[in-house]
């Protein structure tokens, strides 16, 4: 079974709100076994919604909408999804009866708009909201004569989740095949990305099963292996075999092979050989060690160290001769090895 997200909120179509749902139900869903493979943002535009919602109903096999189910005129999504199916809503009024007491519960008057939220997709199921006001739903249904599940989530991250972990999770349980996703990250570093894609891409294209996606970061290049199959066992066996493989071609350009950070692998070595470790920065103003004790029990093996930023703290801080900087520049190979090893 594959599953699309669909995010629904103008605001998240600006710089200053990120879709932080998706990633919760993307986990979530993975260890279903449901693979998500479509995330979409849709302004409050409901022309804009239908279209969203009728793509999606016809390319996945579960629907998720979150957001727009509150009492305001930009709360579109029951209407979008009604007019991308075809069908009608229905105002429960068991539903409003009970928002009135929860509004009376708390001494204040329920504004007529809030009754909208009892508006329920023909066919649906209504999934109480133990965080808010407005319901979900949950709709089973055919479109195209294929089976589909559709579900609208509250968009406030609290309410989405205890919604999910309370009802969803149990309902999409039943429903999904029985099918396991494993993962591996393996990092690279000392190699570019063209350089790793060209000695990898011949072995991972051997792997169709096992989907591969390289990311290229900082200092680093990352492959994430994802395999999905009947048993988790099965899948693992398939991510280790290609893991095994490229780490096999690359040899110590791997660093890391279970997703440490570059960090992590850096503070087990030196506590694995017993060795201490102490920096002297110019350029990188303290990054390095920040990385460094970042890590828990780094304290064990860092001992400290000098941002040497200017010429002169050079040389009083790390005893770098004025005359090395003076010959060589202060971005120079001679004055990092001067300063790591009067550092140490």
């Amino acid at each position: 079974m594959i599953a699309e997200i669909i995010a629904i909120g103008s605001e998240m179509l600006t710089p200053y709100r990120q879709d932080t749902n998706s990633h919760f139900l993307t986990e979530r869903l993975n260890e279903l076994g449901i693979s998500v493979a479509f995330k979409t943002i849709v302004g409050d535009n409901l022309d804009h919604l239908i279209s969203a919602a009728r793509t999606a109903t016809h390319r996945a096999d579960i629907a998720i909408f979150m957001g727009g189910l509150g009492p305001t005129q930009d709360d579109l999504t029951r209407e979008a999804v009604a007019g991308a199916l075809g069908i009608e809503l229905k105002r429960d009024h068991a539903i409003v009866t009970e928002m009135y007491k929860r509004f009376a519960e708390r001494r204040i008057q329920m504004p007529e708009n809030n009754a909208q939220q009892a508006d329920i997709l023909q066919g649906a199921v209504a999934l109480p909201n133990a965080k808010g006001t407005a319901p979900g739903q949950w709709l089973e249904t055919e479109v195209d004569g294929k089976p589909r599940i559709i579900a609208l989530l509250p968009g406030p991250p609290h309410e989405l989740q205890s919604m999910w972990e309370s009802d969803c999770e149990l309902r999409l349980r039943g429903k999904a095949p029985p099918a396991a996703i494993a993962s591996r990250v393996l990092k690279v570093a000392m190699m570019g990305e063209s350089a790793v894609d060209l000695r990898a891409a011949p072995i991972y294209k051997k792997h169709p099963k096992v989907e591969t996606t390289m990311l290229a970061g900082q200092g680093q290049v990352e492959f994430h292996l994802r395999a999905t199959a009947a048993t988790k066992d099965e899948a693992q066996v398939a991510v280790d075999q290609l893991a095994g493989e490229l780490e096999d071609e690359l040899d110590d350009a791997v660093f890391s092979a279970q997703g440490e950070s570059l960090e992590e692998i850096v503070n087990y070595y030196l506590q694995m050989r017993n060795v201490k470790l102490a920096v002297a920065e110019s350029c990188t103003g303290g990054m390095i060690a920040e990385r460094i004790t970042s890590v828990p029990g780094s304290s064990r093996s860092f001992l400290g160290g000098a941002v040497v930023y200017s010429n002169e703290l050079k040389t009083l801080f790390a005893d770098v001769p004025p005359l090395m900087i003076e010959a060589h520049g202060a971005v120079s190979k001679e004055v990092a090895l001067a300063l790591a090893e009067n550092i140490r």
